[in-house]
């Protein structure tokens, strides 16, 4: 991520960000958070004595160094009495095992985090875990990575690592201990050094948000405890080739490494399946010998494969896996056992014509439409929360999550895998990963000699991670710069080694590489407020190319998520003042106020008369620059001059309670800028281009559509219609191709400056399959291209909505009705315009709310943001886990720009689905 701020903010918002999200998140991440006893008494891990298995640490105790007299002879000895030590999760940065634990107020409200003290964290803290053992004839290894951001490791009184071997948040490690376990309890140890962005290769936060006080020091992947016997199985993975473009068939290469852990040479039996295909082979192993076995089908016709299940994005066809199951044994026992899922597919990514980076999945030509993620603050992981948010993804129509840094967990790339979101994961910017190539202005510190060895373990321990995963399809070895010769050759040494599958990128800005040359890929932003015609230029960050980062910055929350989060004298602040540092924006000098949003706020659609004023048109901005964004892009992906072939709002989400880069909050809350999104992302779609008045139709099914029908009528905010065409008998090729149905007149007789344009397109059979409401002026926005930095283009005179504000009141009458079924319930509402006029209700929005008035989320709408004309209805369905409710009646909040607020009852029935129109379908009386 591409960033300017003055020295060490950067390195503050790092240290701030990772630590908040994962104490505040509601259902298994508020309050304590941590099952288990209480202080300094986690779990005890039982672990059993089969072969093969692998046991996660249940929990630990954890306390400063500071607080802490005993040697770690005794800290690691069972038995120790931890007293007043705190719970921690099995995955747990400091901090976030504080806050579970009711040390410190919610750091997600006000300014709370900054009374956190830093000092505690910047001395060691201990890790102390319990685990118990039976049989001590098998073998026992410690297996762990994301250590954060280096630890000594004890077992039993005994040191087994030191901070110089385990170091780096991505390394992987596998210690030896059988020599050290004994029957009944045991006890590992790990004294966790400080966390330091800048010096060590961990994960930081750049301006994202305030970084937390611990920096993330902690452990926040698994800690397993191995048990096998003499043979162990490892790096286990399959080597997929698909047949390109007819996908008949694909050869399967079966590769793991059977290692003897004894002083005498063995003999193991390695044996293997997927599916039907079962394989075998003896291989003879001298004392401590390690080789990798492979089978390919050249031995094993069977791992050739005709008409293979292919794996595909989502909405492009299905995410079929298959499972690799291996075995080792001696003298007829099991000696270890391996477990891998994979999928069959292929991604290219060649440069196109004009130097873009291109990507083909199965032959197929894709445009990447993507969001960057951002973990919890804390790096706590919760399945749930995390699920839902990839739903999101899929509810938005998005295809692409991009993660610079903060890898998350494996569980993350198998829901990615399950539901057909690709991922761009790789190294982070700004800190120490891009230290020898950074600006002068960045924190990161050069790498010593000592730093090489680390970032190489690095990439082979990730590249073995994600290498199965086929929602990977890249690794980007760099993010603001590419790396030198030296560090390039390292990484690409690591991810052949690991049989590497999928293109690798030098950099996500437009860098080149020695080896790799051009990434493809532009970092020409905006990060900061355009106005909605900007994504239209095909210059700086508008739609052409691959652009790896960019919004326009600010995403101002629902007022439900606002009075969350800030104070009502800093809710008062933040509409009456541009200027004042928003804490929760970021740390940035650049991004520390709202200064140029709001500006372009008041010059486009007038001075903001109060909080809900200046929400209500917060949200309508960000509708409209949302949409534009995405919908520049897809129609400019089959230009045959510099067409746009990816894109990555940033960012997808928060990893706390922000005032920008989001497009849904942190309590997974919707406005105008997620509704935008999932306005530009239909399948079938009908828009309007900012650049030449034309309306097109965009095409993102696979199949062409024909006997389509496009409609566009011209109104003043008043309703009075002032210009109407229809075009009949259009056809557009699938896959994103895209046809222009009409160019609007460049001036209409008795057009209002402000006016509204209404597009609707129908299909063959009459029904309608897209519907666009645009809000525009007869004077455009005006950028000054010649200023543009880094970070935003400037507007030198603003489009006049603010006639908008003349739109007479519109009651819009609704009814809901509620089904609940296994857990489930979806929420029916039918919305009618109920005006005598003939004003329209523009953005009406709808949120399902408890007893209490307080919204249920996660919750997924089929349409939301709607705009009625008089007469006219709509049918919306809201899905939601019934538990959400908390017991109490659902109700239905109503709202819009020009329509009072009511709650309605959604009255519960018996099981079944929604009854009554097909959701989403207008209809006039």
């Amino acid at each position: 991520m591409f960033r300017r701020p003055a020295p060490g903010c950067r390195y503050a918002i790092t240290a701030l960000v990772l630590g908040l999200l994962g104490s505040l998140t509601s259902g298994a991440w508020a309050g304590a958070g941590h099952p288990g006893p209480p202080h300094g008494h986690p779990r005890t891990t039982r672990v059993p004595a089969a072969a093969g298995t692998a046991t996660p640490l249940a929990g630990y105790a954890v306390q400063s160094s500071a607080k802490v007299s005993d040697s770690p002879a005794a800290v690691s000895s069972p038995g120790y009495p931890a007293h007043g030590w705190y719970p921690a999760g099995p995955r747990s940065t400091v901090l976030a095992a504080l806050l579970a634990d009711g040390v410190y107020a919610d750091p997600f409200f006000s300014a709370n985090q900054q009374k956190i003290p830093a000092a505690d964290f910047r001395v060691p803290w201990w890790y102390r875990s319990d685990f118990t053992v039976e049989d001590t004839s098998r073998r026992t290894f410690l297996d762990f990575s994301g250590v954060i951001s280096a630890a000594d490791v004890h077992v039993n009184g005994h040191q087994v690592a030191t901070a110089a071997d385990v170091t780096g948040a991505y390394t992987h490690h596998e210690l030896d201990i059988t020599s050290l376990v004994r029957s009944g309890t045991n006890t590992v140890a790990f004294r966790v050094r400080p966390n330091d962005p800048a010096e060590d290769l961990t994960m930081g936060w750049i301006d994202w948000l305030q970084p937390p006080p611990d920096r993330n020091m902690g452990i926040v992947r698994d800690v397993l405890v191995r048990r096998g016997g003499p043979v162990a199985l490892r790096d286990a993975h399959v080597v997929t080739e698909l047949a390109v473009p007819s996908l008949a068939s694909a050869d399967l290469t079966v590769k793991a490494v059977a290692r003897n852990d004894t002083g005498s040479a063995v003999t193991a039996e390695v044996t293997g399946r997927i599916g039907a295909t079962a394989f075998t082979r003896r291989v003879r192993l001298a004392a401590h010998e390690a080789r990798t076995v492979t089978f390919s089908p050249t031995d094993t016709p069977g791992l050739r494969l005709t008409s293979p299940r292919v794996w595909w994005p989502a909405g492009m066809g299905g995410q079929p896996l298959y499972d690799l199951d291996l075995t080792a044994s001696v003298a007829g026992t099991t000696s270890d056992t391996a477990h891998e899922s994979f999928g069959i597919r292929d991604v290219r990514a060649p440069l196109d014509a004009g130097g873009a980076r291109q990507y083909r999945i199965n032959g197929r030509r894709l445009l990447i439409k993507g969001g960057g993620w951002s973990p919890d603050e804390f790096l706590r992981w919760d399945r749930t929360y995390v699920e839902d948010r990839l739903k999101y993804a899929l509810d938005l129509g998005l295809n692409t999550i991009r993660l610079e840094g903060h890898l998350e967990p494996d569980e993350f790339f198998g829901l990615a895998d399950r539901y057909g979101i690709l991922t761009l994961p790789g190294w982070e910017c700004c800190d120490k990963w891009e230290g020898n190539v950074n600006g002068a202005d960045e924190p990161g510190e050069p790498w010593t000699a000592a730093d090489y060895p680390v970032a190489r373990a690095s990439m082979a321990a990730e590249a073995a991670r994600l290498r199965d995963h086929p929602s990977v399809i890249s690794f980007l070895i760099g993010s603001d710069f590419a790396p030198d010769a030296r560090i390039e050759k390292m990484y690409l040494d690591a991810l052949k080694a690991a049989d590497w599958p999928d293109p690798v990128v030098s950099a996500a800005s437009d860098n080149s590489s020695p080896r790799l040359g051009s990434s493809g890929m532009k970092m020409t932003g905006p990060y900061d407020w355009v106005p909605p015609a900007y994504w239209y230029a095909k210059r700086e960050g508008g739609a052409t190319g691959f652009n790896s980062e960019t919004s326009a910055g600010p995403s101002i929350p629902t007022l439900d998520t606002l009075r969350r989060m800030l104070t009502p004298a800093e809710l008062d602040t933040l509409w009456k003042d541009p200027n004042a540092r928003q804490y929760h924006r970021s740390p940035s000098s650049v991004f520390g106020t709202l200064r140029i949003y709001d500006a372009a706020l008041t010059g486009r659609y007038g001075a903001p008369t109060g909080l809900a004023d200046y929400v209500r048109k917060a949200q309508l901005a960000q509708y409209e620059n949302v949409r534009a964004q995405f919908e520049a892009y897809e129609r400019n992906a089959t230009d045959p001059a510099a067409p746009s072939t990816g894109v990555i709002h940033w960012m997808f989400n928060s990893g706390w309670t922000s005032l920008h880069w989001q497009l849904t909050d942190r309590y997974l809350d919707q406005g105008g800028a997620y509704f935008g999104a999932k306005k530009a992302n239909e399948p079938l779609h009908v828009q309007y281009s900012y650049d030449n008045r034309s309306v097109v139709v965009v095409n993102h099914r696979h199949a062409s559509a024909s006997g389509l029908t496009a409609r566009a009528t011209l109104f003043n905010p008043d309703g009075t219609q002032k210009y109407d065409r229809s075009v009949t008998g259009l056809t557009v090729a699938g896959d994103g191709a895209h046809g222009t149905a009409l160019t609007l007149p460049s001036s209409v007789n008795g057009l209002s400056t402000t006016y509204l344009l209404r597009l609707v397109l129908t299909d063959a059979d009459g029904r309608e399959v897209s519907r666009n409401v645009y809000w525009l002026s007869t004077r455009p926005d005006t950028l000054d291209w010649n200023a543009t930095t880094w970070y935003y283009t400037p507007t030198t005179s603003y489009a006049d909505l603010e006639g908008l504000a003349s739109m007479a009141r519109v009651p819009v009458a609704a009814t809901a009705t509620t089904r609940s079924s296994h857990g489930t319930s979806t929420t029916t509402v039918t919305l009618r315009n109920a005006g005598s006029g003939r004003t329209p209700a523009l953005l009406t929005d709808v949120h399902l709310v408890d007893a209490q008035g307080t919204p249920v989320l996660p919750v997924r709408w089929s349409d939301d943001d709607v705009s009625l004309w008089p007469g006219e209805s709509v049918t919306l369905t809201a899905t939601y886990r019934t538990k959400e409710l908390h017991g109490s009646a659902p109700g239905v909040r109503v709202s819009g720009w020009n329509t009072p607020e009511r709650t309605v009852p959604a009255a519960r029935h018996g099981g079944g689905g929604p009854a009554g129109p097909t959701p989403g379908r207008f209809s006039s009386r």
